[in-house]
């Protein structure tokens, strides 16, 4: 009778274990489905957040040479920060960066942070612009219209 009771005993036990097994799988697959979903909605969401800067609707702008910063342009005219450099328009807007071979239309997100050229730029340049002084001495800038500033870009003369 001893052995036989063993066995039932073993049998229940079994069970009751196999039970608590199916039950530990459950609540660990739950958290680590969780960590593995939360990563790729927040990647999601990051690429969702950045959105593109509004237009800028105005006539072709003039741009004048920033002393200082090689190869650097910049529309003194617009009310944002609008830069030429490297062959594109460059544009700040809510803390990232943009970018396009177009000053009104095709801004992409520029994702290396910073660019170059900006390391260069006087922050205070639109002041010195309207001063027609560059650190304390007189700055005799040249506007350079933008039908002559395309033809110069594209190599047409």
């Amino acid at each position: 009778m001893k052995k036989g009771g063993n066995i039932m005993y073993l049998k229940e036990n079994t069970i009751a274990g196999v039970r608590k097994l199916k039950i530990l799988i459950v609540s660990l697959a739950v958290p680590i489905a969780m960590l593995v979903a939360i990563p790729a909605m927040a990647g999601v969401h990051l690429n969702i957040g950045i959105g593109l800067p509004p237009p800028i609707v105005v006539a072709p702008p003039d741009v004048v040479l920033l002393p200082g910063a090689p190869g650097v342009y910049v529309a003194p005219d617009i009310g944002v920060d609008l830069y030429f450099w490297n062959g594109w328009w460059w544009r700040p807007w809510e803390g990232h960066w943009y970018r396009s071979h177009h000053y009104d239309r095709g801004w992409r997100y520029y994702d290396r942070g910073v660019p170059r050229f900006y390391h260069r730029v006087n922050p205070e340049w639109r002041g010195y612009y309207r001063s027609h002084r560059w650190d304390g001495r007189p700055w005799d800038y040249r506007r350079i219209p933008n039908r002559e500033f395309e033809h110069h870009r594209y190599g047409r003369r």
